[in-house]
């Protein structure tokens, strides 16, 4: 049975029940105000600290809040949950407090930090596989798995005991920022499959009627988008894993059916990638967060957003599990998206000097080689090369690029995002 068979409306009284359920395990986060971005954007800006769960991820409060419902029928049968991690460890937790066995099916670019803490958290009462190349993929596993074995599946977003447990998200905002005598003009939530979107919609409709609540997904990963476009969910043919907490190609039913419910109170945006890294990197080198690329995608969502002078705004950080190897790939994505680093293939020709012509001629005097990489030579005559350089300031380009076509030496620029660069250099 789909879970829109079944719907049922969440509401704030379902919302305050699961926090008297899982208060005795999960403490409120932080709600943290942030001197940079509230100058930046002059408004007031506040940061809500999701990364400082146990498991470093709000996952944990939908987990929790439904294996705790669970029959004792269901609980000796067990649970199976797919996840691109962090839902994971929010199962491997409640798994191991509750003293259920589990299974847990994530996709293969999963991060090994990801994976770890999963078994950290779970210990022997969970059990992990990793299979397909998205977490689509492993969610049919886990669906089989549970078929086969009459487990129940822990749904990381679509399911309404999920929905309603992310929404104990809002309503501790909504509490802290009322202690201050404040109220809440503005939430930003990160969407991958729409469970944490959809309970904190389901909270403020009820007890903060004149909040907006703005959606942020990653270009790569646009499912609410596209589901808004078709009037329905729809599967996207391929995405982009690397905001993985949020690279979904189908947003849930269940929470389709709440933002339908509620979309007059909300945007959504698409937000690209080197966006997101470009915040994440800002976080941690002004703020100390450590976010992972899910997590900084409601701060990346604040420069499509039109926030009123004055007003109140709450960035939900709804993770901190980032593999530090992955920061390379960050600052290059970065460093991308802001137009500092650019690639070309150079031609050059076979003859003494030209290397030192090129540095002497074309290279700008604040402009780095950061990649120099001879490719298959084409003749006698000529050398192509894989030419990366980093400027100083964006709008270095253009001279540069001035300067390459009155040139002798031929240069091509390859741009972002087509099959050429994809290939040579992100390949």
């Amino acid at each position: 049975m789909r879970p829109s068979d079944t719907f049922r409306e969440v509401h704030a009284a379902d919302i305050q029940f699961a926090q008297g359920r899982i208060s005795s395990v999960i403490t409120p986060s932080p709600l943290q105000y942030c001197p940079r971005l509230s100058q930046q954007y002059g408004a007031e800006i506040y940061l809500k600290r999701e990364d400082l769960q146990d498991v470093r991820s709000y996952k944990i409060r939908g987990a929790y809040f439904g294996i705790s419902q669970l029959t004792p029928e269901e609980r000796e049968a067990g649970v199976v949950a797919a996840s691109a991690g962090n839902h994971a460890q929010g199962v491997a937790y409640a798994c191991r407090a509750l003293g259920i066995q589990g299974k847990i099916f994530v996709p293969k670019p999963t991060p090994k930090q990801k994976r770890d803490r999963i078994l950290v958290h779970g210990g022997d009462a969970i059990e992990l596989v990793v299979t397909g190349n998205t977490f689509d993929e492993a969610a049919q596993a886990a669906r089989e798995d549970a078929a086969a074995r009459g487990a129940t599946v822990i749904e990381p977003f679509d399911s309404r005991n999920t929905v309603v447990g992310q929404g104990t998200v809002a309503a501790e905002i909504v509490a802290q920022l009322s202690s201050m005598g404040k109220q809440l003009d503005t939430v930003l939530v990160p969407v991958g499959g729409g469970g944490l979107m959809s309970g904190v919609m389901s909270y403020v409709a009820d007890m903060s009627p004149s909040t907006r609540v703005v959606g942020v997904e990653p270009v790569g990963a646009s499912s609410l988008r596209a589901a808004i476009e078709a009037g329905e969910p729809v599967t996207l043919e391929s995405i982009d894993p690397f905001v993985d907490g949020a690279a979904v190609k189908r947003i849930g039913d269940t929470p389709w059916q709440v933002f339908q419910a509620h979309k007059d109170r909300a945007e959504v945006f698409s937000c690209d990638e080197g966006a997101v890294c470009t915040e994440m990197l800002s976080l941690y080198q002004n703020e100390g967060i450590i976010a992972e690329p899910a997590g900084a995608l409601s701060v990346a969502g604040l420069a499509q957003t039109t926030i009123k002078p004055g007003s109140t705004a709450v960035c939900i950080i709804s993770g901190g599990n980032n593999d530090v190897l992955r920061y390379a790939e960050v600052m290059e994505r970065s460093l991308v998206h802001r137009g500092l680093r650019h690639y070309f293939l150079v031609n050059f020709p076979q003859e003494p000097g030209q290397l030192r012509m090129f540095l002497r001629e074309i290279l700008g005097e604040e402009d780095d080689i950061v990649l120099f990489e001879y490719l298959k030579k084409n003749n006698r005559e000529t050398g192509a090369a894989l030419v990366g350089i980093e400027l100083a300031h964006a709008d270095d380009l253009a001279p540069l690029l001035e300067r390459m076509d009155g040139s002798l030496i031929g240069c091509r620029r390859l741009e972002p995002g087509t099959p050429e660069y994809d290939f040579i250099v992100a390949g």
